[in-house]
């Protein structure tokens, strides 16, 4: 292989270039959470090991279930259904009832009960629950499993889960469609990312109204209490896990295509859309074996396909590991797995599952699937105009949080009125639940290179991160000139987005500063996409604002030993995204005594409180946050550092105005502080907001 030598002057700012250690930096991040979660896997799979009696697995079972307890619920109470059925369809041999009933109050629910006619007055009864796909149970596999179902002796109680079917949460009436995609899973990470930001796991509605449908069940005389099932595919596979776990009435679940365990999930696809992930829940040692070995020994079919992108190794471990639960009961029979050699999806295995429903109730006959053509769609349609939305109305899942967030957020406002107490609760409660790391004061760094320029120098540099990463960071350094304040450059597209010659970063230099501009985790040669790294993190009480906060004192330590550079006068200034990581950095690294934030999000209550809100914003969203503190109070806390902010947003991406309400708790902290001369507030500078942060320079 032939090598040309290129001019000097050509510049590669790219501090991975031609570095096989680092040569994975877009997986950096998810490498980085994975081994943490690892970590938590190895010691709940370390407890595991020890449990031989069943006793034991008794003992683990209250222990999951008073975890799922508190980390999926708690649950409301329950309330009136309020049930009433909107049309009924006979068919033959049976008969279709279309149901609606209030899970929570305004909550409503549109499900479908397929009754045999034949049957006793106390028949078993399934529960459908439906996977990504908006028609949920209208999808025409579903209808053929309905109709096979009710064919075989059983009531089928198919139920809409929120975001799909009947129940869209965002439905354009003139597009007849959901405005945020082709698939569900975009309106359950939709609504779910604003749960995770109070705390809550989004999976404890669909569990609600699974439970809520049970309940509904119970009160019919034609349903057996004692022979009550629930299956389902995919994100039903999710819902039937979950539901069946939290709820004991439910005698016998099929999950089918969800089962992986997390320790195959990450080191496969990463985690998926919001209602699948638990808020801590890897942190309190949780997988998918735990939520099927609570059930022990009720009977369980788990439905696997060996090409599925849930990875089968680790659906075939966890049920090795399930079976060690239900032996220790003495019933081992009661537990099964299938397996088909398919993709994603419900197909030859379908059959296994209706012969376990026949077996486990007690209903005779020929498992074999019957063909079906299909319903005929006003058949199904539960409501007068297809929609909820557009029927009766009622409330959305975004209805539900805000109304929970509101009591967060009233706490948050009481505790305000202490101003002393606050800001020190503030700061404590932040390095929590953003999974802040203090790092060491010496940084280690490996030299890459240096560029000449006109008048300075850049300097490549990775620092060492956290754990196995490293920091790409450029140091751009005048020449002839020494002791120098220094600045850090925090930009969401990275360390590149200003470092050309004539931008924004040289300016800075020109003026008599040393900028460090960082590829803090998750940004520029570290940068990956989707929102795995978002879920994974507060699965195991992580957080991105929270471990690039991290990185950020590390560049800060890494400036201060530098001899060309005034340890007492190192600046920050973050653009738009980076504005809630630079926040959590300066709070609990006060070695930064100017803090300027452009474009910034203002605070996480604009997102709680708005039905829309900027999507790229989610990954810099600290779950659990709206429990103790928002992003003005780490404003606050700053007090009496220099503090400028320009141009910030609400969650929508729009600008806010000089009188937002989430300036109040600001202002008064620098005020009490006597600093209201070093608070800047710039609402309204569109783009010259780089210009009068300049101007503003010392």
């Amino acid at each position: 292989m032939l090598y040309f030598p290129v001019d000097a002057q050509e510049e590669n700012l790219n501090v991975f270039d031609r570095w096989i250690e680092w040569s994975d930096g877009n997986n950096m991040l998810m490498h980085h959470l994975n081994d943490q979660a690892f970590k938590l896997l190895d010691q709940r799979d370390s407890e595991i090991e020890g449990l031989t009696s069943k006793n034991d697995w008794i003992s683990r079972q209250k222990k999951v279930n008073d975890i799922l307890q508190n980390i999926v619920g708690p649950f409301p109470e329950k309330t009136p259904l309020n049930a009433k059925v909107t049309g009924i369809v006979k068919k033959d041999g049976f008969r279709i009832e279309k149901i609606i009933y209030e899970s929570l109050p305004g909550l409503y629910v549109t499900a479908a009960m397929f009754i045999p006619e034949s049957g006793s007055r106390s028949m078993p009864a399934v529960i459908q629950v439906s996977g990504h796909g908006f028609p949920a149970f209208r999808s025409a596999g579903t209808q053929r499993q309905l109709y096979n179902l009710v064919k075989k002796g059983f009531i089928v109680f198919a139920i809409d889960p929120l975001g799909q079917g009947e129940r869209i949460q965002y439905w354009d009436d003139t597009k007849k469609a959901s405005e945020l995609g082709t698939s569900p899973t975009s309106e359950h990470s939709y609504f779910g990312n604003q749960m995770f930001l109070a705390g809550i796991s989004p999976i404890r509605y669909f569990v609600w109204d699974g439970i809520r449908g049970v309940d509904y069940l119970l009160s019919r005389k034609e349903v057996d209490p004692d022979r009550i099932g629930i299956y389902g595919c995919s994100g039903g596979g999710t819902q039937t896990t979950f539901i069946s776990a939290m709820d004991d009435r439910i005698k016998a679940s099929v999950p089918g295509c969800y089962i992986t365990g997390y320790r195959r999930l990450l080191e496969s696809i990463g985690p998926q859309d919001a209602e699948q992930n638990v808020y801590h829940g890897i942190l309190h040692g949780i997988t998918h074996a735990d939520m099927l070995e609570l059930r022990a020994p009720k009977p369980l079919l788990v439905s696997s396909t060996t090409r599925d992108f849930f990875s089968i190794q680790g659906a075939v471990e966890t049920f090795e590991e399930v079976k060690k639960a239900y032996k220790a009961f003495g019933m081992e029979e009661n537990a099964g797995q299938v397996f088909d050699d398919a993709g994603h999806g419900f197909h030859g295995n379908i059959t296994d599952i209706y012969a376990f429903f026949q077996n486990v109730f007690g209903i005779p006959g020929n498992p074999a699937e019957l063909t079906f053509d299909g319903f005929a769609a006003k058949d199904l349609q539960v409501t007068e105009t297809g929609q909820l939305s557009t029927s009766i109305g009622g409330k959305l899942a975004f209805d539900i949080n805000k109304s929970e967030s509101e009591i967060l957020l009233a706490r948050i406002n009481e505790s305000r009125k202490d101003l002393n107490n606050h800001i020190g609760s503030t700061e404590r409660n932040a390095k929590i639940l953003s999974g802040y790391v203090t790092p060491p004061e010496e940084v280690k760094s490996v030299f890459r290179g240096r560029y000449r320029r006109d008048g300075y120098s850049v300097e490549m540099y990775a620092l060492d991160g956290e754990g196995e990463y490293v920091i790409p960071l450029l140091l751009f350094i005048p020449e002839n000139m020494n002791r120098l304040p220094g600045y850090i450059y925090l930009h969401p597209d990275g360390k590149i987005a200003d470092a050309a010659p004539g931008g924004k970063i040289e300016q800075l230099v020109k003026k008599g500063y040393i900028v460090a501009a960082p590829d803090v985790l998750g940004t520029g040669e570290t940068s990956a996409a989707g929102s795995s790294s978002f879920y994974l993190s507060l699965m195991i009480g992580r957080s991105l604002p929270g471990i690039q906060a991290g990185d950020i004192s590390r560049v800060v330590n890494f400036l201060k030993s530098r001899p060309d550079i005034d340890a007492d006068r190192i600046s920050a200034i973050a653009f738009e995204q980076m504005g809630p990581s630079l926040l959590h950095a300066a709070v609990f690294n006060r070695s930064l005594n100017t803090i300027t934030l452009i474009g910034n999000l203002l605070s996480y209550r604009s997102v709680v409180m708005n039905k829309y809100y900027n999507t790229g914003l989610t990954r810099y969203f600290v779950a659990g946050a709206l429990t103790a503190y928002d992003l003005p109070d780490l404003a606050a806390s700053l007090a009496p550092a220099k503090l400028t902010i320009i141009n910030p947003t609400d969650g929508n991406g729009e600008a806010v105005n000089s009188n937002d309400m989430d300036f109040e708790i600001i202002k008064a902290s620098y005020a009490h502080k006597g600093a209201l001369n070093k608070l800047n507030i710039e609402t309204s500078l569109g783009d010259q907001a780089f210009k009068k942060f300049m101007e503003q320079t010392e």
